[in-house]
C-alpha cells in the first residue's frame, strides 16, 4: 500500500475544448502524457477516473489504470472521491493527489512539491500549488486564478486566505499564479465532497473557496513555473509544438 495515491479525474466534454483528453500531442493522446508525467514524479500510483469508455480505453491500451466513474458528477473532485473509494488496494492511502489531466508540460517533481505542505504541517487539510506572476498580461486576466496568502514557517509555503480571479491583493508585492494541483488528506478529501456549494465558490467559480469558507486550512507550496493548461484549440497548438520541440 502506497502512502499517496495520484488520481487524474478525465472527461470528454470539456465546454471549450470537447475531446481534449484524446487530443493528439506528440502521437499520443494527451491523457496518456499526463499518465506518463505522473509516474515519472514517482510520487505513488497513478490512475485515471473518468466517465468515458474511450478514455478508459486508450489509458490501458498505453499500460495506465484506470477506473470508469459516474456521469454525474459535478466537479473533478468528486470523481476523485468516487475511484479513491472504489480502488480496494489503495483504499487506504493517506493523501490523494488530485492531477489536471490537461497539464502535458507539467513538471513531474512539482506533483511531489504539492504534498510537501501536508508532511510539514499536520493541521494542513489540502496543499496545492502557486508560482509568483512574472507576466504582465497575467495580472489582469480573470482566466488566471491568483491566491491571496500569508508565509507560514516553512520556507516558500503560503497560508491560503483566499483565491480569485481578480487582481489581488493590492499594494506592492508579489502576486501569484495559482497551479491546479491539489493534494488532500484523505479526511479532508471526504468531507470536501460532503461540503455544499458555497456563496464565494458560485461567484468566483472557484471550488477551493467551498473549502476556505468552510474553515479548512489550504497551504501552498511556491514553485517557479506554471504547466501550460490546454483549455482551447489555441492552448493545444502550443502544447504540440512545446513538447514536439522537446522530443526533436
Amino acid at each position: 500500500m502506497s502512502r499517496n495515491l495520484i488520481v487524474i479525474p478525465a472527461r470528454m466534454h470539456a465546454t471549450r475544448l470537447p475531446g481534449k483528453p484524446l487530443a493528439d500531442i506528440a502521437g499520443e493522446a494527451m491523457i496518456v502524457h499526463i499518465v506518463r508525467l505522473a509516474e515519472a514524479s514517482g510520487a505513488g500510483p497513478v490512475i485515471v477516473a473518468t466517465d468515458a469508455q474511450e478514455i478508459y480505453d486508450v489509458v490501458m491500451q498505453a499500460d495506465g489504470r484506470a477506473i470508469m466513474t459516474s456521469v454525474d458528477h459535478p466537479s473533478g473532485s468528486d470523481r476523485v472521491h468516487e475511484a479513491v473509494h472504489a480502488l480496494a488496494d489503495e483504499e487506504q492511502a493517506e493523501i490523494i493527489i488530485n492531477l489536471q489531466g490537461d497539464l502535458p508540460t507539467l513538471a513531474p517533481d512539482l506533483i511531489n512539491q504539492c504534498i510537501t505542505p501536508l508532511l510539514n504541517t499536520p493541521t494542513t487539510d489540502i496543499a496545492t500549488l502557486a508560482a509568483e506572476i512574472v507576466t504582465p498580461e497575467e495580472i489582469d486576466n480573470a482566466n488566471v486564478v491568483k491566491v491571496v496568502g500569508t508565509p507560514i514557517h516553512a520556507a516558500g509555503h503560503l497560508r491560503a486566505l483566499y483565491f480569485t480571479r481578480a487582481t489581488a491583493p493590492h499594494g506592492p508585492g508579489p502576486l501569484y499564479h495559482h497551479i491546479g494541483i491539489y493534494a488532500y488528506r484523505r479526511a479532508a478529501l471526504n468531507r470536501f465532497v460532503a461540503l455544499p456549494q458555497s456563496p464565494l465558490e458560485k461567484r468566483e467559480k472557484l471550488e477551493q473557496l467551498r473549502a476556505l469558507e468552510a474553515g479548512m486550512q489550504i497551504d501552498v507550496a511556491i514553485v517557479d513555473t506554471v504547466p501550460l493548461g490546454v483549455d482551447t484549440p489555441a492552448d493545444l497548438e502550443r502544447a504540440r509544438a512545446m513538447l514536439q520541440t522537446k522530443s526533436a
